[in-house]
Order: structure tokens, then sequence, then C-alpha cells
């Protein structure tokens, strides 16, 4: 029996339209363009504004859009994974939220909860379900609808967040030479003091004294996450090319978590690789948590060549990190759908 390889089939991706730009988002709080673009890099967030609308919203966007840019037949989906941080409700999963509106009636669907670094383990989860034989097409999504838990008041992380959905096919092949190869991946449970939302779990229940202090919104310190950040996603990258026998020029591109570009630049030159092989996008949409790495994809497919050398590689909220080593398995210029 040949062995069967993960590849991703196709790209999406869904951004809400309501634009909020620096020079908006300084009439909100001290802050202002400059500032915000020597410290972060971005220059806008997309805020989906619409009341009643949650992150499956943007999640089933994402997933009816790929659908239909791979002509995929919904009675063939197997599963829906949704990595996400801002779930719809406690429960159900925002997956099965996300399955439902799209009738599909012979998968299931299950949250992924691994807050920057939800789509890349989703991802990494998918591949070795699609491995194993048992599952032939899988749709892999990561949505976050970070204004719910951004506190505007906050100017030293309320420029950081945006909200959107990006979504992949995953399907098998036994094509050598493309798909996942490796990933390196590892969690350092020593975070939680300096990345988290203080209220709304079972620790700390939602009352009136968690919201009348502003408890439920992500509270974070920058100076320290942005050391753990950059030394654990260069060591990862150095590890996972070690580990394969790669050198930095046999990168093609790197896909990194969009948290800042400082973090981002510091990984690449911890790693070696010209910031021309970086691909970046958080000048538009800011940090979407679990969605940024697929929108990175969503807006770079065009130029994406069959067996290029791609790495991943995200750090978030729990010290979550990571990387993984992808052979890209199609011409994208062909597949890409101008936005």
């Amino acid at each position: 029996m040949s062995n069967i390889n993960a590849i991703i089939t196709g790209v999406a991706g869904y951004v809400p339209d309501y634009v909020l730009n620096n020079e908006e988002l300084s009439r909100m709080v001290d802050t202002n363009d400059e500032w915000i673009t020597t410290r972060t890099g971005i220059k806008e967030r997309r805020i989906l504004t619409e009341e009643g609308l949650g992150t499956s919203y943007m999640a089933r966007k994402a997933a009816k859009l790929l659908m239909k840019k791979t002509g995929a037949d919904p009675d063939s989906i197997d599963a829906v994974i949704v990595a996400t941080t801002t779930p719809d409700y406690p429960h159900p999963s925002t997956a099965s939220i996300v399955l439902g509106k799209l009738g599909l009636k012979n998968a299931f669907a299950f949250d992924f909860a691994a807050a920057c670094c939800g789509f890349m383990y989703a991802f990494d989860v998918a591949c070795n379900m699609i491995q194993s034989g048992r599952h032939k097409r899988i749709i892999v999504i990561g949505a976050d609808k970070m204004s719910a838990i951004t506190d505007y008041r906050d100017r030293a992380t309320c420029p950081l967040f945006g909200d959107g959905a990006g979504a992949v096919m995953v399907e098998g092949t036994t094509e050598e030479g493309i798909g996942l190869i490796d990933s390196y991946h590892r969690t350092d449970g020593k975070g939680l003091p300096f990345l988290h939302v203080k209220a709304g779990g079972s620790v700390c229940p939602s009352s009136r004294f968690t919201v009348d202090h502003r408890l439920h919104y992500t509270y974070q310190e920058g100076r320290t996450v942005f050391r753990y950040a950059v030394t654990a996603m260069g060591d990862d990258c150095a590890a996972l090319l070690e580990g394969n026998g790669l050198t930095q020029n046999d990168i093609d591109y790197v896909v990194c978590h969009q948290a800042n570009l400082r973090i981002i630049e510091a990984v690449a030159k911890r790693i070696g690789v010209p910031m021309e092989k970086v691909l970046v996008n958080i000048q538009r949409y800011g940090n979407t948590s679990a969605a940024c790495m697929p929108l990175v994809l969503w807006d770079f497919e065009s130029q994406l060549k069959k067996g290029d050398n791609i790495i991943f590689t995200a750090f978030g909220a729990g010290f979550v990190n990571g990387a993984s080593y992808y052979k890209w398995a199609y011409d994208g210029d062909s597949a890409a759908v101008k936005k």
C-alpha cells in the first residue's frame, strides 16, 4: 500500500468589510499612526461590527468560498476543524455551527484551542487524520473575532488585533515529495501570567464584578511575550531545518504568525532568512490570532508554486509555539481568486 501524503488543495479567506485604520483608532484611545506603525507594522485591521454575528459567521464565509473554489462535493467532506479562541458560545462548538450552516451531512466537527498556534496545530492534526487513511477530505479553518476580547481603552493592546477567517482543504495524495513533511511543536505552560483573558472561564466565571472591572479582555505583558516569541519561533525553525537537513537557502517562503512586524523581522534575522522570503500582511489585518496563517496563504496564493519549501511558525498564549515544514502542492496562480 502506498504512503499517503497530506496536502493543501485549496485556500480561501474572509475579512469583514469595516476597516479600522490607525487614524480612526487614534480618536478612540491615546495613540497615533506613527506610534502604532513603528511598534507593530499595523496600518489597519478589519472589524466585524454587525450585531449578533460571531466567529462562526466568518468561518462559514471562508469555508463556503473554499468549497466553491475547489469544487468539493459537500457530501465528500469528512471533518471540519475550527481553530479559535473566540468561539461563538462556551458550547456548542463553533465548528458544529459552521458544519450546520454549510449543510454537511457526512462530516464531524470540533474546535481546536491553541491561541495563535491554533491553525498550525489543527492543520497538523488534520494531516495525521488524512495520513491514517481513515479520512479523505478535511476543512481546517482558523477564525477569530478578536475585537470581542479587545479593550479599546487599552492603548497597548487595542491597536494589535483584528477579525478574520481563513480556510484550507486538506486531502490525501500518493504523489511523493509534496505536502506536510515534518513538524516541531512545543508548549511552555509557564506563560499564563503574561498573556490571558482573566475572566469568563471556570476559574473566574462572568459576574457583574468581572464586567465592571473589564476582566473579559486580552491582557498582555508585551516585552515578555516579545522576547519569548522571538526565541521560541527562532529555535523551533532552527530545529526543524536541522532535523530535515535544510539550510536557509532551501527555504522559499516563511509563513510567520502575524503578531508584530518587529517580531517577524527578528525571527527572520534569527534564522538567517531575508525578509523578501517572509510573507507579511499584518499591515492590512493586524493580529487575527488563529486566522493569521491561512489569511497569509490566501493573500499570497497566486505566487506559490508546486514544490516550494514553506516554513510555518507561530507563538501564542499559553506559550504554545512551533514550526512546520511543508512542500506546496500546486501552482497557486491558476487557483487564486481575486479579492
